[in-house]
């Protein structure tokens, strides 16, 4: 984040505490990271919403708990160029 210019204050953790609020939320699962409101990689077709834990494909295939950190630093760098 800060090699982008942005401040690691700016984040904003939140907690979805039920499965009314996720559905409200279109929570695709934890974690999920968004910015500015957009999910920053799309869930699958078919992929469960709600209080489940989320997987991720990374750039190399492999399922993951986390986001790719490229797809993170990318989703950053889309932003701050709009």
């Amino acid at each position: 984040m800060v090699e982008n210019g942005l401040d690691p204050a700016s984040i904003v953790e939140r907690e979805i505490a039920s499965e009314a609020q996720a559905e409200a939320e279109g929570f695709p699962g934890s974690p999920t990271i968004r910015v500015d409101g957009a999910d920053i990689a799309q869930p699958a077709e078919g992929m469960p919403r709600g209080l489940v834990c989320r997987v991720y494909l990374r750039r190399d295939r492999r399922v993951s708990p986390q986001p790719d950190p490229l797809d993170v630093r990318d989703a950053l760098a889309a932003r701050l160029s709009e």
